[in-house]
């Protein structure tokens, strides 16, 4: 995720970053450019039409275009953004059950239960990581740091890994239970923050596994296209030679509005306008080690 100052009008003018549309649009603009052209030619110096033409018609079909496309692309950030802020409320809700489960843990044990803190210490990070690389469908092994004082941790990679962690977490807290170090109604104020892990879990998978529907989106790259090819066969009467910028831009704005929608649909990549993730899973990491 890129971190930024808003306020810098001018910097964002003139920057040039590696999410910036205009990198991925660049050859489209060179393409349309020459379409452009050729059609502003064709229409002024070979074909000779005059401005009385029909196909200056065109231009209110545009018009009247205009206002539905522009909904649709409204409906379509709209809803991409409610995806990429859903994402960020379940990971900071991860965040304060993680910090809450530490929190409970190091008041109710007894002092001198260093062992099982030690577990929650570790696990309770470890289930963070491994939520953010299942849901990339990679795993880090590096990420996962093994208990001090036993074997490295082992997880079945074939298998839903956060399923595994969280199931370890609450066989842990069964046998504190079973052996006495904690009571019932400790158990149940526990059981709280277990259960919100795998509720966090299944609300990220929904919206990883649930795109946009694919003929909602292949309609609106439809229909940008057609619509931005169509522009220079009325527009050209009006604007002559011109209509070459105008057709890059227009291009430019509605394009970019559809590509910044499918890459913050899916909020848990490593695009530049994904959640940070990654930073989150290190501050889980440290506020755990700090409270147990």
């Amino acid at each position: 995720m890129i971190n930024y100052n808003p306020k810098e009008w001018f910097t964002f003018i003139f920057r040039i970053h590696k999410a910036d549309t205009v990198r991925k649009l660049f050859p489209m603009f060179v393409a349309l450019s020459i379409y452009s052209a050729i059609i502003a030619w064709l229409e002024l110096e070979v074909w000779k039409l005059s401005s009385n033409s029909e196909l200056k018609n065109i231009s209110l079909m545009h018009g009247l275009l205009g206002f539905v496309i522009s909904l649709l692309l409204v409906f379509r950030t709209n809803t991409a953004y409610d995806r990429w802020w859903e994402g960020r409320r379940q990971w900071g809700a991860l965040v304060n059950s993680s910090r809450n489960l530490a929190i409970k843990i190091q008041a109710m044990l007894p002092a001198n239960n260093t062992a099982d803190r030690l577990f929650f210490k570790v696990m309770i990070p470890n289930f963070a990581y491994g939520l953010k690389n299942h849901l990339r469908k990679t795993y880090i092994h590096d990420e996962m740091e093994a208990i001090p004082g036993q074997e490295p941790l082992h997880t079945d990679i074939g298998k839903h890994v956060p399923n595994q962690l969280a199931q370890q977490i609450t066989s842990k807290t069964m046998e504190l239970y079973r052996s006495g170090q904690i009571t019932g109604d400790q158990l149940i104020l526990l059981n709280t923050e277990l259960q919100s892990f795998a509720d966090v879990c299944g609300a990220c998978e929904r919206i990883k596994n649930t795109p946009i529907p694919f003929s909602y989106s292949v309609f609106i790259k439809k229909f940008i296209f057609f619509y931005v090819m169509s522009m220079p066969f009325g527009y050209v009467f009006s604007l002559g030679y011109l209509i070459i910028p105008m057709i890059v831009f227009i291009f430019f704005v509605l394009a970019s509005l559809e590509l910044i929608a499918e890459e913050i649909e899916d909020p848990f990549g490593k695009d530049a306008n994904d959640l940070p993730v990654d930073t989150i899973c290190s501050n889980i990491r440290l506020h755990v080690s700090e409270l147990l």
